[in-house]
């Protein structure tokens, strides 16, 4: 019988659409306030921001269609798409886009552990290899809709991780609440060590 995660795999190895449905020069002029968090070249300059580079479009454009509704809380960005309507959306995204990801540097301390649950994961809590969606290059896949995680910065990573095991990010109903079940299986350490190994994945 096939498993979730297989045909998740299987996602992952269809070919990745980069390029957004928006207008990337158009997109440029509605990011300049998302600059003062994210950085005018879409990496962070804030702790806790996510890098936005070089992330897909599609990923991109549901997050913030999430973000708008109030699906996904962000409260230091409540009010900011409001004005945007959904073509705006697609440009910003586009934008984003359509910019060099960054990488990072991991812990040396942490990066062996980091590796194996990332590529292997932890067979005796179930918990899945993050290769199976997000590639071993941690580029994701943007026709699955699988976010690029590689080089996103570590602290950003870990509240993510720790806000899905705990419940408070709900974000991945439309993959079966995946990352809910996978972070449910990692303890602080495990998490702070997977993020780590995130953030100097390229």
């Amino acid at each position: 019988m096939l498993t979730k995660w297989f045909l998740l795999g299987m996602l992952a190895l269809a070919p990745a659409v980069v390029v957004g449905a928006g207008d990337a020069e158009a997109g440029k002029a509605l990011a300049a306030p998302c600059g003062a968090c994210h950085g005018q070249n879409g990496v962070a300059i804030v702790p806790g921001a996510p890098n936005l580079a070089g992330q897909s479009a599609r990923y991109l454009k549901s997050q913030l269609e999430m973000i708008k509704s109030g699906v996904r809380p962000v409260p230091l960005m409540a009010g900011q798409l409001d004005p945007m309507s959904s073509g705006d959306l697609d440009n910003l995204a586009t934008y984003f886009a359509s910019m060099s990801a960054t990488v990072g540097q991991a812990d040396g301390d942490l990066i062996s552990v980091g590796e194996q649950i990332y590529r292997g994961g932890i067979s005796q809590k179930a918990v899945p290899a993050c290769t199976a969606c997000h590639t071993p290059t941690g580029s994701g896949n943007a026709l699955a809709g699988f976010p690029h995680i590689g080089g996103q910065r570590a602290d950003y990573v870990i509240v993510q991780l720790v806000a899905y095991r705990e419940g408070t990010r709900q974000t991945d109903d439309a993959y079966g609440a995946a990352m809910r079940q996978v972070a449910n299986g990692l303890t602080d350490r495990e998490i702070s060590a997977l993020a780590s190994y995130i953030q100097g994945l390229y």
